[in-house]
C-alpha cells in the first residue's frame, strides 16, 4: 500500500498516511482541521536501461583453449579409400 505526505496549508503539520489507489486524497488535518495538500518529492530509486543481468558487475572467467594448451594438436584421422 503506497504512502503519501501531507502537509497543512493552515499550521504546517506534515504527516504520512497509508492509503490505497481506490481512496480519495485526504482533504482536513487533523490537528487543526485545516485543509492540507499532498507533497510530492523526489523518487528514490530510477532503473534506466534496458535491463541487469547477474554477470554485469562480474568478472567471467575465462575457459582454456587449444592455442594455450601444452599438448601438440592431434592430427585428424584420413579415412581409408577403398578403391
Amino acid at each position: 500500500m503506497p504512502t503519501y505526505e501531507y502537509a497543512c496549508d493552515s499550521c504546517g503539520h506534515q504527516f504520512e498516511q497509508f492509503q490505497s489507489f481506490s481512496e480519495s486524497a485526504l482533504t482536513e488535518c487533523p490537528e487543526c482541521k485545516g485543509s492540507i495538500r499532498k507533497v510530492f518529492s523526489n523518487v528514490g530509486v530510477v532503473f534506466k536501461g534496458s535491463g541487469f543481468y547477474k554477470n554485469d558487475s562480474r568478472a567471467t572467467p575465462s575457459a582454456p583453449t587449444a592455442s594455450t594448451s601444452s599438448e601438440p594438436a592431434a592430427k585428424p584421422a584420413t579415412p581409408a579409400s577403398s578403391e
